[in-house]
């Protein structure tokens, strides 16, 4: 027992030699070798072939909450507007990100003042106005919801935008819907 412990021993110190002229030996290549597949590229070790798979089906999003609550829907928006309150206080840091993430995803339709005159009204038909007296009465909640779940040709936000994105994006709505009317050709 002891000589196999003491070959075991010496075949494990051999190992450690630092001789930089020799090749080291490779005992599992696999381990450091791996064969790389690209996204889109076939690949056997795959059910089926594919190396970008998809992720599984109801799958969500670690920076996205889901919203068991609420679902798309007239009387669900209604529900929302009455139910759910921002969370998120106005600052000037919270203003300045709501109106980044509104130029990212609301200005192409609703154009930079909110009112329904983006670049995309040449090839569909044009959105409301977000600073008239219909939008203004809208509870925040609703404006949430109707990010979420998207209304008429608007389609769903909800994931593509954070959560905290959309709260802020109502807080940039309201500061837009507070400064003087501004009219569009």
């Amino acid at each position: 027992m002891k000589w196999i412990l003491a070959s075991l021993t010496m075949l494990a110190v051999s190992g450690c030699d630092r001789d930089t002229e020799q090749r080291n030996r490779e005992y599992m290549p696999d381990m450091a070798d791996s064969v790389p597949y690209d996204s889109f590229d076939r690949n056997p070790n795959t059910r089926d072939q594919r190396t970008f798979i998809a992720p599984v089906p109801g799958a969500v999003s670690r920076e996205s909450r889901p919203s068991p609550m609420f679902s798309a829907g007239e009387a669900e928006a209604v529900r929302a507007g009455t139910t759910l309150q921002n969370p998120i206080e106005a600052s000037p840091a919270v203003l300045a990100r709501g109106e980044l993430a509104y130029g990212r995803y609301c200005s192409h339709c609703h154009g930079p003042t909110g009112q329904g005159d983006g670049p995309v009204v040449r090839l569909f038909p044009r959105p409301p106005s977000l600073t008239a007296p219909h939008a203004q009465g809208l509870p925040d909640g609703r404006l949430f919801h109707i990010l979420t779940f998207g209304q008429g040709m608007m389609p769903a936000h909800g994931a593509q935008v954070r959560e905290t994105d959309r709260w802020m994006i109502i807080h940039h709505l309201r500061k837009l819907q507070a400064e003087p009317a501004q009219v569009t050709p």
